[in-house]
């Protein structure tokens, strides 16, 4: 299975609230293994930007530790599986821990 899996950084770390952060790293998936990364800057936050953006990129998943209701219907619809409430802060760990179903998640810290 083949998947490409959005995480939000900013200062090198997990961000919290994927909507307000400084970069997008893509971990480019085949058969549960990272093959490739790729850092991308997003566009300004603005409503229905990011998913638009991500689902261009190919995108297929993303690992939040908050997101607003609305976006993860618009993700929804676009065949993305959110997975918010991540618990973490390095990145490579948390695609690591999804990938082998070990993935820590908490409560959805956004609340918009």
């Amino acid at each position: 299975m083949n998947e490409k899996i959005a995480v939000p950084v900013a200062q090198g770390q997990f961000a919290m609230h994927f909507g307000h952060c400084e970069k997008f790293i893509i971990f480019e998936v085949e058969n549960k293994k990272v093959k490739n990364t790729t850092a991308i800057i997003p566009p300004p936050h603005a409503p229905g930007v990011l998913p638009k953006f991500l689902g261009e990129q190919g995108v297929n998943c993303i690992i939040a530790g908050g997101m607003g209701m609305r976006a993860q219907e618009l993700f929804a619809e676009n065949g993305v599986k959110v997975i918010v409430g991540a618990i973490g802060t390095e990145p490579n760990k948390l695609v690591e821990e999804y990938l082998s179903d070990s993935l820590q998640k908490g409560n959805n810290i956004c609340d918009h």
